[in-house]
């Protein structure tokens, strides 16, 4: 056979087998259906379910896959959280540790102190506050003052 007629016949097998995967994909989408009988309809439903259920079951592995991956990512940052809280924790302590030593033991009142809350966590002990107030005699300049004193206030005659 000469390789045009044979390159001719290829094409013509392709054309054809073409034409019936077009009619089968119309079919499957719900057009074309006239001319079919019942049992066509029937195994093209039959094709339709099969196709469905196969779709549904991985479109279900799709998300149980995910499911687990979010559950471990899930895990792996309630056991960060766990350390982090311990790190905090184990930092307040020390810091009281360091306040205790610093203010000493009771040198201060509860009028002084104030709850200590880092990141919205009460850390259940309160860090002193200096308030360091005084008295002091007012300071003059020695232009300003006049010999008698500055009088505040209302007179009345």
């Amino acid at each position: 056979m000469e390789p045009r007629t044979h390159n001719l016949l290829i094409g013509l097998g392709l054309r054809s087998e073409l034409f019936v995967l077009l009619q089968s994909t119309l079919k499957l989408l719900g057009e074309e259906l006239s001319g079919l009988s019942i049992i066509d309809l029937q195994n093209l439903e039959n094709q339709l379910e099969m196709s469905l259920k196969s779709i549904r079951m991985k479109k279900e592995q799709i998300l149980t896959d995910e499911i687990k991956e979010l559950n471990q990512k899930g895990n792996l940052m309630h056991q960060e959280n766990i350390e982090l809280y311990k790190k905090v924790s184990l930092v307040s302590q020390e810091n009281a540790g360091l306040q205790t030593k610093v203010y000493g033991a009771g040198g201060t009142n509860t009028a002084n102190r104030v709850p200590h809350i880092t990141c919205g966590i009460s850390h259940g002990y309160d860090l002193p506050v200096p308030v360091n107030l005084q008295l002091s005699q007012p300071q003059t300049e020695k232009n300003d003052t006049p010999a008698n004193g500055i009088k505040l206030g209302l007179q009345l005659h």
